[in-house]
């Protein structure tokens, strides 16, 4: 069952942080956090994969130029478990994307597209969003 919450005409700017906590659901295959512009211009598509498109266990990071995706980047580090709470954080800002897991594992991601705010947020899949933070 996926659950979705998209929302937009956004100012978040460098040093902002944006906190997603929610619920992975019983038999989730994947969900995704996207930020940037609009759907076509996504300065990072944060993907965690249980078992989806050919991935097990692997956070998938990518961003999306003008509509087409760019080079994946994949981590294997994965604290993520069905039917539990989680949450994550990212913060923006002129080169890159940071992102803190529950655990406290940090990941950054390069800012491809040298946004200077992101304007744009959708979370989809089988999550189901309860707190959408920005700090």
């Amino acid at each position: 069952m996926a659950c979705g919450v998209v929302a937009t005409h956004l100012k978040i700017f460098p040093g902002d942080s944006v906190i997603v906590k929610g619920k992975i659901l019983s038999g989730c295959q994947g969900f995704e956090v996207n930020l940037g512009k609009d759907c076509d211009n996504l300065v990072l598509h944060f993907n965690p994969r249980f078992d989806c498109k050919g991935d097990v266990n692997t956070i998938v990071l990518n961003s999306r130029k003008e509509g087409t995706w760019e080079e994946e980047k994949r981590e294997s580090h994965f604290p993520f478990e069905q039917d539990s709470n989680t949450m994550v954080t990212f913060t923006f800002d002129a080169n890159e994307i940071k992102v803190k897991l529950a655990d406290e594992h940090e990941l950054c991601f390069p800012n491809r597209l040298g946004l200077d705010n992101i304007e744009y947020i959708a979370v989809d899949g089988d999550f189901k969003i309860k707190v959408l933070k920005f700090a």
